[in-house]
């Protein structure tokens, strides 16, 4: 019998592409976000790049399971999710919410909802105003993620817990009472169920599980069957169904893009890995930054659909790169700071 040409699925490439397709999800989101005509052939496929949020849960929960398995404990888990976002969130929730507060107040109509939304984005979650939204909904998710990683560790059954989450986006929709409560968050909830996936995935991913060749036709088909589902919803029936049905199609569709991608970037030169990797590690502040303080400000210039993407990342990125070096230069002084002070009681 000849050779497959394809190659065992090496899950461990997971975690070793994890910044190229953390850049990647960034991009998605990007050409999100800039705006297209209904009836441009490219919409559908534009509007799905919202799958990039799906992947970044995938992915931020395969490398909480990382971090758990080297240090289970509960309060080092906490301060390192702190320090890794809220500088940077409390920096650009202020920059945005207190000039708006101080002038126009569409967002902060008084001071205590002010706080609240520089803290926490309290708005979003009163009202599902989505400026930022991202952010507290990683937060939350970051406050459940060591409590489950606990479970599951004590009780591997446990794991089939995501299913339920599926389960629960749907009463959510369905069911009217919960609807009236919690319904008004569903983009949170219909992204619950691929952060805790990842967290499952992150042992195979960790124990470098390989999977036959032949594994490799499946993530296909089921890339291409949800996939394609999901562009043509957007494309056709845009606006006609309710979007947390297709949120549960990005859930099979993160995982096996996950798989796909790494195949494909085991493939491309280094360079382009590296710059992809480039964006990964800034990819929280290029989130906070691009469509609130660049977006807004090249869009006036109707440039169009590529040009504007272009011009918006080619703007964002220097701008994150500068938040993430500040902040990273205003903490290790904090650090140092701190260091020499306690040194001194002792």
């Amino acid at each position: 019998m000849g050779r497959t040409m394809l190659s065992e699925v090496r899950l461990g490439d997971i975690s070793r592409f994890r910044g190229e397709m953390m850049g990647l999800a960034m991009l998605f989101v990007i050409l999100f976000h800039v705006a297209l005509s209904r009836d441009d052939p490219f919409y559908g496929l534009r509007r799905c790049g919202n799958v990039g949020v799906d992947l970044f849960l995938f992915l931020s929960g395969v490398g909480l399971w990382h971090g758990w398995v080297r240090r289970p404990d509960v309060g080092v888990f906490y301060r390192r999710r702190l320090l890794r976002l809220l500088p940077a969130w409390l920096t650009c929730a202020t920059a945005f919410y207190l000039p708006d507060w101080l002038g126009a107040q569409r967002y902060s109509r008084s001071l205590p909802d002010l706080l609240g939304d520089i803290t926490v984005n309290l708005d979003f979650w009163l009202h599902d105003e989505l400026t930022f939204w991202y952010v507290p909904a990683i937060m939350m998710l970051y406050l459940w993620a060591p409590w489950y990683m606990r479970l599951i560790e004590r009780h591997p059954t446990f794991r089939w817990l995501p299913v339920l989450m599926v389960v629960w986006c749907v009463m959510v929709q369905r069911v009217l009472p919960l609807h009236h409560a919690v319904g008004h968050i569903e983009i949170f909830w219909s992204r619950v169920p691929i952060f805790f996936i990842g967290i499952n995935m992150g042992e195979h991913v960790r124990s470098g599980r390989t999977m036959e060749p032949q594994s490799l036709w499946l993530f296909a088909l089921v890339a291409a069957v949800t996939g394609g589902t999901c562009v043509y919803l957007e494309q056709y029936r845009h606006g006609l169904f309710p979007l947390y049905e297709e949120r549960m199609l990005y859930i099979p569709l993160t995982v096996s893009l996950s798989v796909l991608l790494c195949k494909a970037l085991g493939r491309v030169p280094g360079g382009v890995r590296r710059m992809l990797g480039a964006v990964g590690a800034l990819s929280l502040e290029a989130y906070l930054i691009h469509l609130h303080f660049v977006y807004v400000y090249v869009q006036p210039l109707a440039l169009g659909y590529w040009p504007t993407f272009l011009l918006t990342v080619a703007a964002t990125l220097p701008a994150a790169w500068l938040l993430h070096a500040i902040v990273g230069r205003v903490m290790s002084c904090g650090k140092t700071t701190g260091g020499t002070q306690g040194d001194g009681g002792r």
